[in-house]
């Protein structure tokens, strides 16, 4: 099993203190206590949003969940790892559009996998992930159950 949150990166967070800080500086002149008031409301609201929006990537009763989408870890090829560098090349010139690719431009890599179902249009999955090796062995577990299940049913 594998589970993670694609929170925002260091940029992300300094942006929602930033903002907080200027808004309860903003209300500086008013009152003092609107200022932190409002610093911190906003702090919190900034906080909120980025909970909600982050992306979760899981492994799970069989499947690949990456944001809202999921796909039978059976339906998977064999996946490799990218690093930064591979990564750019994978999704640069010559990528297939039809690929379903949830990148967090922070996150220094992700997995890649290609999608062995005939039925299916999309032609790979790029994930991006902070533990891509782990995300691996995890999809690669669940598809080895999966066959495991069939030969025994």
């Amino acid at each position: 099993m594998f589970k993670e949150r694609l929170w925002p990166g260091a940029l992300g967070w300094a942006s929602i203190l930033a903002f907080a800080g200027v808004l309860g500086l903003a209300m500086g002149p008013a009152r003092p206590w609107l200022a932190a008031g409002v610093g911190l409301v906003a702090l919190a609201v900034g906080c909120a949003l980025a909970y909600l929006t982050a992306s979760r990537v899981e492994v799970r009763d069989g499947s690949l969940i990456a944001g809202a989408a999921r796909i039978p870890a059976r339906l998977l090829g064999a996946g490799k790892t990218l690093d930064r560098e591979m990564l750019r090349a994978a999704l640069g010139p010559g990528s297939d559009a039809r690929d379903y690719v949830l990148l967090r431009s922070w996150l220094p890599g992700a997995v890649s996998f290609p999608v062995v179902d005939p039925a299916d249009s999309t032609p790979r999955w790029v994930v991006s992930t902070r533990r891509p090796e782990a995300l691996l062995a995890a999809v690669e577990a669940a598809r080895a159950q999966a066959a495991h299940s069939e030969q025994i049913g």
